[in-house]
């Protein structure tokens, strides 16, 4: 009984314009621009039905909320919860992060660089104490998920909170490490789902992450400097749609997913691509065809590596038909992905293994000579944009399974700079082939 959970970001504040940190301090309040975020994540939410919402006390998530409700046709009650309450931040609020790294430079640096030992000595009538931000907010969100997750079994529930609560809650939900707190973006107004299969601990798929075409941005902002990689799946097959395992076998896009590819690259056309990359397949060399029609002085560059996982001898068949010869492998690849091998094919591990060394090769090519502002495209395959995604999220091959990749969905991942971390700005956005928050692409095979 799958729950499902769409998060929210508050509309931008005063605070944000200021850029002063904001933490649980409760001054800041929403812009003229902050309440039409809201309003407009109220327009692309309205026609789904939530069983519960749930709110941080902080008035500029609060305020988002009130807006967000009235624009629902069937709106549950609004609680406010407490564990949603922004990272605490006691001895930075109010200052502009130019003020804090100034006064605690090596503070600051580990707060970037090492968030999961950041700490602060805090004064309290008992003497000064030691807090951990991150920890305590990572800490917060499972409290907030046990507590979620015995209450709304089975229905969709909406949240609005914080830029770090958020980051926190999506990423004890699929196991990212505190340690990636700084990994994955939260916009103003950016929505998240979530789709969790059971209780705590159960497995969990993070839908989406930061969708932001609802306010008329169809992807974040890029960085003043460093590398940004468009990570697309390619269209929907014959194979796709009738849930037929596809692996190595060389499918074309069906009719819709040459509409899918048209409409990726609609979403793209005004994006300026400094260079194409492709699994050599039919399907993603389809797609990428599609989308250099709005980037003609651009030769597309074909990757082995990047194939689709071989499935062996499952190849062409359905899942049914697959489950009645090798029953014990199939239900290895679903519960436990990383210990299935498929018969006469590869295990994840090999192809996390060639997937992870060709994307690191194309990032050090693209930054070798010098650290420049530069876009590229990749179109790969479902298995493959999914290792990478958890490759770059600090996760294992064990979490395949927590992150989706829809037909022809775009992830964006930025390298501001060149020996940092990459900073995850989208996950699976398919709203340019739906307009639909969820995304409704075909659940079909591999």
């Amino acid at each position: 009984m799958t729950t499902r959970v769409v998060i929210v970001r508050h509309g931008q504040s005063s605070y944000n314009t200021q850029q002063l940190i904001q933490g649980r301090c409760d001054e800041s309040i929403l812009t003229e621009k902050g309440r039409t975020d809201a309003q407009k994540v109220g327009a692309a939410l309205s026609n789904l039905r939530f069983d519960a919402f749930y709110s941080s006390p902080l008035q500029r998530a609060t305020e988002t909320a009130e807006i967000i409700h009235a624009c629902l046709e069937t709106p549950p009650l609004l609680q406010v919860a407490d564990k949603l309450a922004e990272v605490d931040l006691p001895l930075w609020e109010k200052q502009s992060k130019q003020e804090v790294q100034a006064k605690f430079p090596e503070d600051y640096r580990c707060w970037k660089s090492r968030p999961h030992e950041f700490r602060m000595l805090v004064p309290t009538p008992a003497g000064k104490q030691q807090h951990y931000p991150v920890l305590s907010l990572y800490e917060q969100a499972q409290q907030f998920w046990h507590e979620l997750l015995g209450q709304h079994q089975g229905g969709t529930v909406l949240i609005v909170a914080h830029n770090g609560i958020n980051r926190c809650l999506i990423s004890s939900a699929i196991g990212i490490s505190p340690s990636r707190y700084h990994t994955i973006r939260q916009s103003n107004g950016g929505i998240s789902v979530l789709n969790f299969t059971g209780g705590w601990g159960d497995p969990v798929q993070l839908e989406s992450l930061n969708q932001t075409a609802h306010s008329g941005v169809a992807l974040p902002e890029k960085p003043s400097q460093g590398l940004r990689l468009l990570l697309v799946r390619h269209g929907e097959t014959e194979w796709n749609y009738f849930s037929r395992y596809q692996g190595r076998v060389d499918i074309p896009l069906n009719d819709k997913g040459r509409e899918q590819a048209r409409k990726v690259a609609e979403f793209l056309k005004d994006v300026s691509i400094d260079f194409a990359i492709t699994s050599p397949m039919v399907r993603p060399t389809e797609t990428a065809e599609a989308i250099l029609e709005h980037h003609p002085h651009l030769t597309l560059e074909r990757k082995p590596r990047l194939t689709e996982i071989n499935h062996g001898l499952w190849e062409g068949k359905l899942e049914e038909e697959i489950k009645a010869e090798y029953a014990d492998i199939l239900r290895q690849w679903k519960e436990a992905p990383a210990r299935a091998q498929m018969p006469e094919g590869e295990n994840l591990q090999q192809v996390w293994d060639r997937a992870i060394a060709c994307w690191q090769d194309l990032v050090q090519a693209a930054n070798a000579d010098s650290f420049q502002l530069q876009t590229g495209v990749i179109v790969a395959h479902d298995a493959i944009n999914k290792v990478i995604l958890c490759y770059l999220l600090g996760l294992k091959p064990e979490n395949f399974w927590n992150v989706k990749q829809g037909n022809g969905a775009v992830s964006v991942i930025d390298y501001p700079q060149a020996d940092d971390l990459p900073v995850l700005q989208t996950i699976n956005i398919t709203t340019h082939l739906s307009q639909g928050v969820f995304d409704s692409t075909a659940a079909g095979a591999l």
